[in-house]
């Protein structure tokens, strides 16, 4: 299966296709096909994106984009589940549900209904259950 990319040689950008068949790589440049032998290659495997299943979340909540606090839905001490509806933020005329990234209980609320934010303020802090540490 022939891939298209972009190259640059000595500083000119070419749309090259390319294809590996049996270690070597054949490549088409403007009509001219060349073959490439790289010795001691094996096939480019590409790498595959982390689903972040080992990394630990932060309890730490806050918007990627600057709003207005709709409605809050949790209390300071209240437990929550990871993926719970903790508030609502009204974006780009577009109402978000902002949810716990994290089970546990709430620490803090740092903002109130009807309150405009910032982006990438901390808004809720969620401390983690024993069991999820």
């Amino acid at each position: 299966m022939s891939e298209k990319r972009k190259v640059i040689v000595d500083g000119t950008e070419f749309d090259v296709d390319i294809e590996m068949d049996d270690g070597i790589w054949t490549a088409t440049v403007e009509g001219r096909t060349f073959k490439i032998e790289v010795p001691d290659s094996g096939p480019v495997v590409k790498k595959k994106r982390s689903q972040g299943g080992k990394k630990k979340k932060s309890g730490t909540v806050s918007a990627n984009i600057p709003g207005k606090i709709v409605t809050i839905e949790i209390n300071e001490g209240d437990v929550v589940e990871e993926g719970q509806v903790i508030l609502i933020l009204e974006a780009m005329k577009m109402q978000n549900e902002i949810q716990a990234p994290i089970s546990g209980t709430v620490s803090s609320v740092t903002c109130e209904e009807g309150q405009s934010i910032e982006a990438n303020v901390p808004l809720v802090v969620i401390e983690p259950n024993d069991k999820d540490e």
